[in-house]
């Protein structure tokens, strides 16, 4: 399942955000300090160290827009989210093929986080730079995902996925995990459909028993998928 969010970040949100990080100096880091096995080899980037002050300035803004937004939380159905990361891309800079590891450590608390769900929040609109596109495989193909700053992408963790060199300007991003209620993705595409069609429904105030039967499959399906 690959679903956009646009505009997880307002335009006052997201100019805090860049200024925070145009701003962060010795904060960026080489991007293979968190890099695993497979990750290391093919991974040319910065990232923010994890542990500045400035990546938990930023991190409260986007986990607080991720919190008031009701198609993350729909599409993702969150247990427990890493804390976001950012990067950015200068020209020559690209991450080849990979698929993102299966367990994080939080960098706070030490808590152990299983990976369902991968997000990339672009931050650079796609004007500022030209290639670093991410390229996402999946059983229906190939994508290339290229947003607008402020925008955000949900994909599978288990995706084979890539990010193509950057020839002009910088590519800046935020990216995360999600540890999801719903671990497989098959279900969660399921929940995020039947919970989009309750809500048109609720808008076009269709038959009220309908919809109260729609609202308890919905909700029994999650009781009996959910890890918690």
């Amino acid at each position: 399942m690959l679903i956009t969010i646009p505009q997880l970040l307002d335009t006052q949100a997201l100019q805090t955000v860049r200024s925070l990080l145009e701003q962060a100096g010795e904060a960026w880091v080489d991007g293979r300090v968190t890099a695993g096995y497979q990750g290391a080899p093919v991974k040319f980037n910065q990232q923010i160290d994890e542990h500045s002050e400035v990546a938990l300035q930023c991190q409260r803004i986007i986990v607080s827009a991720l919190e008031r937004h009701p198609r993350f939380i729909s599409a993702a159905l969150p247990n427990l989210i890493y804390p976001p990361m950012f990067n950015r891309y200068g020209e020559g800079m690209h991450f080849g093929a990979h698929v993102d590891g299966s367990v994080r450590i939080h960098p706070h608390n030490g808590r152990k986080l299983r990976t369902d769900v991968s997000a990339t929040l672009f931050l650079a609109d796609p004007g500022d730079y030209d290639g670093g596109d991410l390229q996402i495989d999946d059983s229906y193909g190939a994508h290339s995902v290229k947003l607008a700053a402020g925008d955000m992408v949900l994909y599978p963790a288990t995706s084979l996925h890539t990010v193509t060199p950057v020839t002009r300007g910088v590519r800046l991003a935020c990216f995360f995990w999600v540890q999801s209620l719903v671990r497989d993705d098959g279900q969660r595409q399921l929940l995020f459909d039947m919970d989009n069609a309750i809500q048109r429904l609720n808008q076009t105030e269709a038959d009220a028993l309908a919809r109260r039967t729609l609202v308890g499959c919905y909700h029994n399906l999650l009781r009996q998928w959910s890890d918690t």
